[in-house]
């Protein structure tokens, strides 16, 4: 039976592990490391590469797929009357259209996410503003892919216009927050950034 050890976070935060041992784990009451051998670029798309990765792991060789992405930005708009601006728009992997909070990937790997956020509240809205916070950041699938997406929240809209790409169609809508909690609960809302933005947002300002 595996022995069961009772992890606590703040004593890993002070010893500086998670920062000196990235490509540790913990086993019992040792780390063992993970060694890459190889990695070899397999595909290159129009915004991620998909790479091939020959790792040890637990003393194993094993090949793992692994997706690099540039990074992206979300914003959560907030209306003057507290609902936020949504957008729906089609996503070819899912073959429909989602709703979801307007985001965007990054220009460059090194722009800064609040720039980001900022051209992309305008393109996909129509509106800009210039009081927009950080709220939290999301890596959106650890497992194989390294995408990190910085979410931020912004107020004081100000009436501009869309610039969307010759093949975006995306409408804008209005939604109460507690309306887009129950899209959440009931299963209807699947956007993992979206998700983590309207659930963070609703529990920093006490709605339900």
């Amino acid at each position: 039976m595996p022995r069961l050890k009772l992890f606590a976070p703040e004593r890993f935060k002070e010893t500086g592990a998670e920062n000196r041992y990235p490509a540790m784990r913990q086993k019992g009451k040792e780390m063992e490391a993970v060694i890459r051998l190889n990695r070899e670029l397999a595909y290159t798309g129009s915004i991620l590469k998909i790479y091939k990765d020959t790792v040890i792991s637990n003393g194993v060789e094993s090949v793992f797929d692994y997706i690099h992405h540039d990074g992206a930005a979300a914003v959560l708009p907030v209306t003057k009357d507290g609902k936020i601006l949504m957008v729906r728009q089609y996503r070819n992997a899912l073959d429909r259209f989602t709703l979801e909070i307007p985001a965007g990937k990054l220009d460059a790997p090194d722009e800064p996410k609040l720039e980001c956020a900022s051209r992309e509240l305008e393109e996909e809205t129509g509106f800009r503003s210039e009081n927009i916070e950080y709220l939290m950041t999301i890596n959106t699938t650890v497992a194989f892919c390294d995408e990190c997406i910085g979410v931020y929240i912004a107020r004081d809209l100000i009436p501009s216009h869309q610039h969307l790409d010759a093949d975006e169609c995306i409408d804008v809508e209005e939604w109460k927050v507690e309306d887009l909690l129950e899209l959440i609960y009931s299963g209807k809302m699947t956007d993992g950034k979206t998700v983590a933005a309207i659930l963070a947002y609703a529990q920093r300002e006490g709605l339900r």
